[in-house]
């Protein structure tokens, strides 16, 4: 049986029981890795993965870890064509949008995030905050311009594992309290994934 490391409060563990979920995966979890449980920095863990971050998926005898290659292996190995496409550039789109998420968008929402729902100390500079909701927004500009253009899904037409990890950032989004520009195909995209079972059971009140 597969294995997940992490814990739920996280939005890359969230990811990969999103994956799961759509794929109709049994996975069994150890939730007590990460902040306010047991330190990743632990030899156990970090044998597993050296960055000392979570999630950390176990099959078998094959390790893997960071999120979007987690949930890359899991469509490869378990027939998950229907949200990771085996045309070329059908699948290289979702890529691209997973890879955006990860490198553009993620950075984008840090220290507002940090700040508005953490409330963590170091994150309390109103400059900075007034900064990072600026390039958050940017951010989310391009993928409602994307948005208009599908009128449907980030890749495309369907539903796939580019809408697993962005739909939690748009989670995230609605979820931090500040002032939001108006994104209206945002908003129906958030309608959209709100009738997929998983998005309730990963992306519901109390879960930015």
């Amino acid at each position: 049986m597969l294995k997940l490391l992490g814990r739920t409060s996280s939005i890359n563990v969230r990811k990969v029981l999103w994956a799961c979920q759509e794929l109709g995966l049994p996975l069994e979890r150890e939730e007590d890795w990460g902040l306010g449980f047991r330190s990743p920095q632990a030899p156990a863990f970090m044998a597993l993965n050296p960055n000392a971050q979570i999630p950390v998926l176990i099959d078998d005898d094959f390790v893997l870890w960071e999120s979007n290659s987690i949930l890359r292996y899991l469509a490869n190995a378990y027939g998950g064509e229907a949200v990771y496409p085996a045309s070329v550039r059908q699948r290289a789109a979702v890529d691209q949008w997973m890879d955006w998420q990860a490198v553009e968008l993620n950075p984008a929402w840090s220290y507002v995030f940090h700040s508005r729902v953490r409330k963590h100390p170091d994150f309390q500079d109103p400059a900075a905050l007034l900064k990072g909701q600026v390039r958050w927004a940017a951010a989310m500009g391009i993928l409602e311009q994307q948005l208009c253009k599908t009128q449907a899904f980030v890749a495309g037409e369907h539903f796939s594992l580019a809408d697993i990890v962005i739909g939690l950032s748009v989670n995230r989004w609605f979820g931090t309290p500040f002032e939001h520009p108006h994104f209206p195909a945002i908003e129906q995209y958030y309608q959209r994934l709100g009738g997929r079972e998983a998005f309730e059971l990963y992306c519901g009140p109390g879960q930015p």
